[in-house]
């Protein structure tokens, strides 16, 4: 086996079907970050998609690429050397660092000719239904949206809230879809009366998760607001994959594992274990990502209480085939080998 290893990385403006909002901002387009790692006549590829929220960027991404050094005597299929070699370019930018171990999950796969979720003994059958995500807007918009999104055959809709209007919109909803709802308040319930009120309006309306209710810096709060809710509530931006899970119990039903966040494949197989062993659920979601980090998602939710796993969805410049979505949008991988993507050449 030669060992001679080419990483590469290129960035792509991506536009979005719908202005996508949330508590935060509003966005028309992403800029992912694309990475390849080449050995051996086989190429395996990865993706970032950096996020404001945890400081990162595509040119944050890019200059952390930029300092990898590959030794020449790197054995490419050292899954191990090759996340140390990540670890020791610097801290942070796990948006980076899940893209180029994702490229060489990829490249393995590739290399022995097997489908990753084979090579993880991962079973198929286990593949969840996932949600589509409304962002905030119009409560006109909101209606339409959530039309097309019925039409489409979505199963459960995940709803931006953390607005000044939040009831108004699950109302509108309701008069339009009786689909099941999650909701996603991305830390935009600022006090305990507030949330505790959404809490209580939301267990009428056939809403049957609630992710991140509370900003992370309220988990106090989020440890009283727990025992009033019937409703699951999931740790998102409370959870990056630094914090004690035995604590986080305290506040939340469960979490949501990003490989954005993370920064590892590996890492993310371990906290689930890690999140089961103390009774918490597991959510999959994605940031707004190309069919190639949300099929590595797709990989992990086969281990998964919920899925989130729409972001190649809301994308109307879609630049790769991989996870699909089928009845209901039942989460559907192909036998490929590697994580099973390829390049759409239409």
């Amino acid at each position: 086996m030669s060992t001679s290893v080419t990483l590469r990385w290129y960035t792509k403006k991506l536009k979005l079907a719908h202005a996508f909002g949330i508590s935060r901002s509003t966005r028309t387009h992403v800029e992912n970050v694309f990475v390849e790692i080449s050995c051996d006549g086989i190429t395996g590829i990865g993706e970032a998609s950096p996020n404001t929220r945890y400081n990162e960027t595509p040119e944050t991404a890019v200059a952390f690429l930029e300092k990898i050094e590959i030794p020449e005597d790197l054995n490419p299929a050292d899954i191990s050397s090759w996340i140390n070699l990540l670890e020791q370019a610097g801290e942070g930018e796990y948006a980076a660092k899940v893209a180029a171990e994702m490229a060489l999950w990829d490249w393995i796969g590739k290399k022995i000719d097997i489908p990753l979720y084979q090579l993880w003994n991962l079973n198929t059958d286990n593949s969840l239904n996932s949600s589509f995500t409304i962002g905030l807007d119009s409560i006109d918009v909101i209606k339409e949206k959530v039309r097309e999104a019925d039409d489409d055959g979505a199963t459960i809709l995940k709803v931006k809230l953390g607005s000044d209007h939040d009831k108004e919109i699950i109302e509108a909803i309701r008069l339009v879809s009786d689909t099941e709802i999650w909701v996603d308040a991305n830390e935009g319930w600022k006090t305990l009366d507030q949330a505790r009120d959404m809490v209580q309006f939301l267990g009428d309306k056939n809403v049957t998760m609630i992710e991140q209710p509370m900003p992370a810096s309220e988990f106090e709060l989020m440890k009283l607001l727990k025992p009033l809710s019937q409703i699951p509530l999931i740790a998102d931006e409370s959870f990056t994959g630094k914090q004690s899970l035995a604590e986080l119990v305290e506040g939340f039903h469960g979490i949501n594992i990003k490989l954005m966040k993370v920064g590892s494949l590996r890492k993310a197989h371990q906290i689930i274990d890690d999140a089961k062993s103390v009774g918490l659920k597991i959510m999959i979601g994605c940031m707004i990502e190309t069919a190639i980090a949300n099929t590595a998602g797709a990989l992990l939710s086969l281990r998964a209480d919920f899925a989130d796993l729409d972001g190649w969805k809301l994308l109307s410049d879609r630049p790769f085939d991989g996870m699909k979505f089928g009845e209901g949008n039942r989460i559907v991988l192909n036998d490929l080998p590697g994580l099973g993507v390829t390049a759409d050449t239409q």
